[in-house]
């Protein structure tokens, strides 16, 4: 009988030999049980944890998972009518809570570090019938690559993430029973380190203990930390990581979020990615993603120029950037409305977007100017020479974060679009306001043309319905601080 990967048209004999090689690790290194996990439209990891030989089938004929586990919103409710005739129009295969497969990659397979007799294999959904299910986050980004190839470019970026840490002292709020909630509330904690101390090593030593665990759980996971540092605000750390192609920094970034926060968590602290933590003093997070295209022939960083555009003054993006580049800026700068939902995909991320805060309020670029949204690293002859967009926060999903990415540069670069000269003030009046709040930057994805049709439409409606339920449900909240802390805190 055909097992259900070669139905979908992915199992080759390479494939096979990565399954056998699975099969021989489970069974060598002893493993109890083997977690197989998805990310969610949220970018949180979801799945299911199966015995050995479970595991070993699944690699060639799937295991299967609720349709609507691809439907919920941030407090886990299912944004649409499944059980209700037409409830899912537009949304072909999820009616009734249908059954989707996940099939794992073999080549994921990971051992966890902080779980003993436990692997991870990385799973992407399909439909029963053996066809890929479009909202599939990864597979998003899978085919905004593809689009960019054509073009004989690829994709290189590299994550510096910001995020909190804290000390549990009272787990009791979160498992009390009768203060059971949908979501629940998070657990009583207090800093690691007081604020404000940018890189203070005093502070470094302060917090040695949960950044010695973050710091060991990501090398044993394979990730290319590069540093890890105390950031400005109170309790709050940065991790920076080596550049890599797109793909595979969403798939660490995933990788990292959920594992730092499990293996902390054993220790008795937590860590959210939340921008904004439930508290008066604090710093917000950002994840500012450097980028860069290569030449998919030589490896050579497209956005490099020689020397600086004739007559091109050092406010001109062509005295630091190729055309390529040049085009590619302009199309972030042309989309960057478009697609703040899908880097700033919570209702907490918009108060970020204040001046002098080191965060983005305006459309507009700089060199090297950390209150631009938009911070042209590097110039004439630097082989690092890059664009860092500021715009993202934490939480976001990375696959869809850098899709936005691909898309709104590609139509830059496909149109040749040029872009305005640079600002040295970053917060001045005058200039192209980003969105302020999360419904309203839905609004602006859903009417950017360039966006929809890179996405495809049943991307797009299927992210807006599901964040237009988290804006709802917060419009009608009585407590909007009650609101945030238990959709965001210990959850994201």
């Amino acid at each position: 009988m055909i097992s259900f990967a070669r139905q979908c048209g992915i199992h080759d004999g390479e494939r096979e030999a990565a399954c056998q090689r699975v099969a021989r690790l489970i069974e060598s290194t002893g493993m109890q049980r083997v977690r197989m996990g998805w990310c969610d439209a949220h970018g949180q990891l979801r799945g299911k944890t199966l015995m050995p030989q479970a595991a070993v089938r699944a690699l060639r004929d799937g295991v299967g998972m609720v349709g609507t586990m691809m439907l919920k919103d941030t407090g886990d409710r299912t944004a649409w009518k499944v059980f209700e005739p037409g409830g899912t129009d537009g949304l072909d295969g999820f009616a009734g809570a249908s059954n989707l497969l996940l099939l794992p990659d073999p080549d994921s397979f990971t051992l966890l570090p902080w779980s003993e007799g436990t692997a991870w294999l990385r799973c992407q959904p399909w439909f029963q019938d053996g066809t890929p299910v479009a909202i599939d986050s990864r597979r998003v980004l899978q085919q905004a690559l593809t689009r960019l190839a054509v073009t004989g470019h690829g994709f290189k970026t590299g994550l510096e993430v910001e995020f909190h840490i804290y000390r549990i002292t009272d787990e009791a709020p979160q498992l009390d029973p009768d203060r059971a909630g949908w979501p629940g509330l998070p657990p009583t904690v207090e800093m690691i380190h007081p604020g404000y101390n940018l890189q203070a090593e005093a502070m470094s030593d302060m917090a040695d203990k949960p950044l010695r665990i973050v710091m060991d759980t990501a090398l044993a996971l394979g990730l290319p930390l590069q540093s890890l540092e105390i950031e400005l605000g109170p309790s709050q750390v940065e991790a920076v990581f080596d550049a890599t192609d797109a793909l595979t920094a969403a798939d660490q970034m995933v990788l990292f979020r959920n594992g730092v926060r499990q293996a902390l968590r054993r220790h008795g602290y937590l860590a959210t990615f939340m921008c904004r933590p439930p508290f008066p003093h604090i710093m917000s997070s950002g994840w500012h993603l450097h980028q860069s295209l290569v030449e998919s022939d030589t490896g050579r960083n497209a956005f490099v120029r020689a020397t600086a555009a004739e007559g091109a003054g050092p406010h001109e993006a062509r005295h630091s950037l190729s055309d390529v580049g040049s085009h590619w800026l302009a199309g972030l700068l042309a989309h960057a409305q478009g697609m703040a939902s899908l880097c700033t995909p919570t209702v907490n991320g918009y108060g970020r977007f204040r001046p002098n805060a080191l965060a983005p309020q305006h459309i507009i670029w700089g060199h090297d100017n950390r209150g631009a949204m938009l911070r042209v690293v590097g110039g004439p002859g630097d082989p690092a020479t890059r664009i860092e967009n500021r715009i993202g926060e934490p939480a976001a999903n990375p696959y869809l974060y850098m899709a936005a990415q691909l898309h709104a540069g590609l139509d830059g670069l496909l149109r040749g679009l040029e872009p305005p000269a640079a600002t040295d003030s970053p917060y001045a009046a005058g200039h192209e306001r980003l969105p302020d709040n999360l419904g309203d930057a839905l609004v602006r994805l859903q009417a950017d043309a360039a966006l929809v049709d890179g996405f495809g439409e049943t991307v797009i409606r299927h992210f807006c319905r599901i964040k237009q339920s988290e804006v709802d449900r917060y419009t009608d909240a009585k407590d909007k601080g009650d609101f945030e802390r238990r959709e965001y805190f210990s959850r994201y």
